[in-house]
């Protein structure tokens, strides 16, 4: 079956080990219109009509181990390398230029590394599915968005607030700690098998939570609380010989509205990420495979593409 979600199908054998390289690239773009004043007659603005165009590239290397203790049960880490890389361009009018701006930024780290463990709860069978549970741990060992330092004078909140209000260098962790919980069933109906999972991501909340602004300054923010994310998905995988698959899914995840010091923040609100992803894999020999994935954004806050290849070992 060619993987196309995050989470492997299929259960490590008992005694065996694998070993996964990866690399995953991203690519997004927006655009935003931001009308800060008031009409006087609808087709007159008195205050300031600021656009911006953001184009965000993201390239993930990772290396991954799964091992069988039994063949029910495996456990796995994840180790990612991150490079980031936004261009902002911005024009802003009423303000006596015309002249576009450019504002450029990058970011490279080790990302937050996972923990996990999965466990096959039936026997299943032919035409009959089979139920995992597992279980994922998030860390913080990426450079979290609270540690880059933000292109604002003083402060970004306020009066006289002077700069961008964009990083000068990019995060590559979340900057919280996540715990996520998930059941994923595989239907085996030859010539084909019927897959999918369901997902439930907590992420911690944290305390005394300051921003690094120019100068050397720091902004308290206090308490921040990230907000949850439920996900499932949906996919069928096909085989064409004794060597190549071919897969297509559906993956969507719903972010909840983040909160600071127990209150909703302005201007957040639930995002629906939304991905079309399509697969292939061959194997090259009996203990090396190649997986290439391809996913499209269905949503306006999903990444347009997402491109990743993967080589798992049998060790």
């Amino acid at each position: 079956m060619a993987p196309i979600f995050e989470s492997p199908g299929v259960l490590t054998p008992r005694g065996r080990m694998v070993f996964e390289p990866s690399v995953q690239y991203g690519y997004s773009s927006s655009n935003r219109v931001s009308l800060v004043g008031y009409t006087v007659i609808p087709a007159l603005l008195i205050g300031l009509l600021d656009v911006r165009e953001v184009k965000r590239n993201t390239t993930t290397a990772s290396a991954a181990f799964r091992y069988g203790f039994s063949n029910r049960l495996e456990v796995e880490a994840r180790i990612p390398y991150v490079y980031r890389s936004d261009s902002t361009v911005s024009r802003e009018l009423f303000t006596g230029t015309s002249n576009e701006r450019a504002f450029e930024t990058s970011g490279k780290h080790v990302g937050d590394v996972e923990l996990g463990a999965r466990y096959q709860l039936n026997d299943g069978g032919a035409d009959k599915p089979y139920y995992i549970a597992g279980v994922r741990l998030k860390s913080r060992t990426g450079r979290d968005p609270f540690e880059v330092v933000t292109d604002c004078q003083t402060r970004c909140l306020g009066e006289n607030v002077t700069g961008t209000g964009l990083p000068l260098d990019l995060p590559t962790g979340s900057g919280f700690y996540s715990m996520q919980p998930s059941l994923t069933f595989l239907l085996p109906s030859d010539p084909a098998i019927f897959f999918g999972s369901v997902s439930y991501t907590h992420n911690f909340a944290r305390d005394n939570v300051y921003r690094t602004v120019l100068d050397g300054n720091r902004e308290l923010l206090g308490k921040i609380n990230p907000g949850d994310v439920f996900g499932f998905n949906l996919g069928m995988g096909l085989a064409l010989n004794e060597k190549a698959s071919f897969s297509i899914g559906y993956d969507h995840n719903s972010v909840s509205r983040m909160k600071q010091n127990g209150q909703i923040i302005p201007g957040s609100v639930r995002m629906q990420l939304g991905t079309l992803l399509l697969g292939g894999s061959y194997r090259l020999t009996p203990q090396r495979t190649l997986n290439v994935s391809v996913g499209a954004g269905m949503t306006r806050d999903t990444p347009d593409v997402t491109l990743m290849v993967r080589m798992p070992f049998n060790l």
